[in-house]
């Protein structure tokens, strides 16, 4: 058994150093190649099912200990379907105190977990019905059973298109058309409006209807903490002013009991947590950079894990207002980066490859992936400026800033005040390079626990930059492409679609065939491309510093970290 299933989507810069002095001589180029292996640095990516995460059984390992862990932003919404609460920390915390039905293994397919399911299977084509078959001894935290009201609380607040729900992803559970009690109480019966492909992924993380069935509860009821848990641990402490949290075992949990006594999750930059490692203070840190990995791969009692997860690094564009609001504007800036210059420097004295992206849906070393970027892809001054010149972006006297009836070309590039070395270092590359083709970027940081909901959410920018991970369903990322609706934007921060990405992806979404489904990504990928979506970068490897004796945990491929599992391997 595993928990703590998909990791998905954590909003700042990766942590990779750049070198901007060595780098820039390399920006003068006017051609490239948009292929995704043409420069990585250090060596192969490994294989997307290589787990590293020192696995031990558990009569390897002692009991109790602590383990702590840093997260980024300090937590404003536990809520993970809630359009605050969309970040990869959240599901990281929350997946210690609330179900999670289905998880995945090295290779990204998801099994039934048995603490919460007994089956979980399609028991009917025409419709498309799932019937889940509960443990009984699965109860929440105020002592009720699972049961079939929980889904429906779950699907009647993301799935029912009732706009007093601020939710991030309808998709899966706007193809619902039933949720209704099956033989007994432990039997649950979803049937579907027409078919979906990937419906393990729902009900994962499942919420509680006690505490999720109104607007006001799923919107602002998990705000400071989690009322209802139904998981290995509790909540010991919830310190705000410390922005630290502290998860201890609950006594009343009916699975595997966790070798650890808590997990302790503490707030901090990325700059703040390696010095934390250093010092002794937390267990793992990310080492996916340069200078850290060479602080790091010598540090005493320190593992350095590796492997491959889905994890991908973007500039996100604004194309509902402002110069990006064109899109042969947002064009032109694509052909503007040289993103294999940008690649080539996050991965500089990596011992793994950091190799471009071409697709928006697969990983370079995941089954399915084709470069579709196509000309869009490729680095290209002078067609960037022949671009803006027939859009009417002018230069007095051939140098500055382009101006177009009064007004200059000037972005405002947004960054969340806790990005480390490679957001900020990235974005003043990014801002070097448009300048070149007389587009002025301004930078501004903005206060992290603001950065999602004031900034992302609203729009509230013109580029800015951050990841997307843990995406193994490709369904997932609908909502991150599909067009806003009724005042909702979903997790299309920039707004930008088009009724032909839109179909594609509905289509492909509710296609069971697997080839045809592929195909419909593809399409849907060259698609995205054209509409100047965002500037994709490269693919992030995964490099963490773990404790030499904390075993279980680590790097785990596609799959994910079953928290009753990690512990501390016995001395003597």
């Amino acid at each position: 058994m595993t928990r703590y299933p998909e990791r998905r989507r954590f909003l700042w810069a990766a942590p990779v150093w750049i070198a901007l002095v060595a780098l820039l001589a390399g920006c003068t180029s006017s051609g490239g190649s948009n292929r995704g292996d043409d420069r990585e640095s250090g060596g192969v990516l490994p294989a997307y099912d290589h787990a590293d995460v020192n696995a031990r059984p558990r009569s390897e390992l002692r009991e109790g200990g602590t383990l702590t862990l840093s997260i980024v932003q300090w937590l404003t919404q536990f809520n993970y379907f809630q359009l605050d609460g969309a970040l990869d920390d959240t599901l990281t915390v929350v997946g210690l105190f609330e179900p999670r039905l289905f998880t995945r293994d090295s290779k990204g397919v998801p099994h039934p977990d048995p603490d919460y399911l007994r089956s979980a299977k399609v028991t009917s084509t025409s419709p498309q019905t799932v019937t889940y078959r509960l443990n009984p001894e699965a109860r929440w935290s105020d002592g009720t059973a699972l049961g079939w009201q929980d889904f429906a609380a779950q699907w009647h607040a993301l799935g029912r298109g009732d706009q007093r729900y601020q939710i991030a992803d309808p998709s899966g559970y706007e193809d619902i058309a039933s949720v209704t009690e099956g033989a007994d109480a432990h039997e649950v019966k979803v049937t579907f409006k027409t078919p979906f492909a990937d419906w393990q992924r729902l009900f994962t993380p499942l919420y509680p209807a006690a505490a999720f069935s109104t607007p006001e509860e799923f919107n602002e009821g998990w705000r400071s903490g989690l009322p209802i848990t139904a998981g290995p641990f509790r909540i010991g402490s919830l310190d705000t002013t410390g922005k630290t949290l502290t998860a201890v075992r609950d006594p009343k949990w009916w699975g595997t009991r966790p070798l650890l006594d808590q997990v302790v999750f503490r707030t901090l930059d990325p700059t703040t947590a390696v010095q934390a490692y250093l010092n002794g203070e937390i267990s793992a840190v990310n080492a996916a950079s340069g200078d850290v990995y060479d602080r790091l791969k010598g540090a005493s009692d320190t593992d350095i894990r590796t492997g491959s997860a889905w994890d991908e690094v973007l500039v996100a564009f604004n194309g509902a207002n402002g110069p990006l609001a064109d899109v042969q504007v947002r064009r032109a800036v694509l052909r503007a980066v040289d993103r294999n210059a940008l690649a080539q420097v996050a991965g500089e004295g990596l011992p793994i490859g950091v190799p471009l992206l071409g697709n928006h849906f697969f990983m370079t070393n995941q089954p399915g992936y084709t470069d579709n970027s196509g000309t869009l892809g490729r680095y290209d001054v002078k067609e960037a400026e022949r671009i803006l010149d027939a859009r009417g972006w002018r230069r007095k006297n051939g140098s500055g800033t382009r101006v177009k009836d009064g007004q200059e070309l000037r972005l405002r590039f947004v960054l969340s005040q806790s990005t480390n070395r490679l957001g900020l270092d990235l974005s003043q590359l990014i801002q070097q390079m448009l300048a070149r083709v007389g587009i002025a970027v301004e930078i501004q940081k903005v206060p992290a626990d603001d950065y999602l909901s004031k900034y992302l959410n609203r729009g509230n920018f013109d580029m800015a930059i951050f990841r997307f991970i843990g995406q193994t369903y490709p369904s997932s990322l609908y909502s991150i492409y599909r067009q806003p609706t009724d005042g909702q934007a979903y997790e299309n921060y920039g707004r930008i679609s088009s009724p032909d990405i839109d179909a594609l992806l509905r289509e492909a979404v509710h296609t069971l065939d697997t080839a045809r489904r592929a195909r419909l990504y593809r399409q849907a990928d060259t698609e995205i491309w054209e509409a100047a979506h965002d500037l994709l970068l490269y693919q992030r490897p995964q490099m963490l510093a773990v404790r030499e004796d904390l075993a279980n945990y680590g790097v785990p491929g596609l799959g994910d970290i079953d928290f009753t599992q990690v512990g501390w391997e016995k001395t003597g």
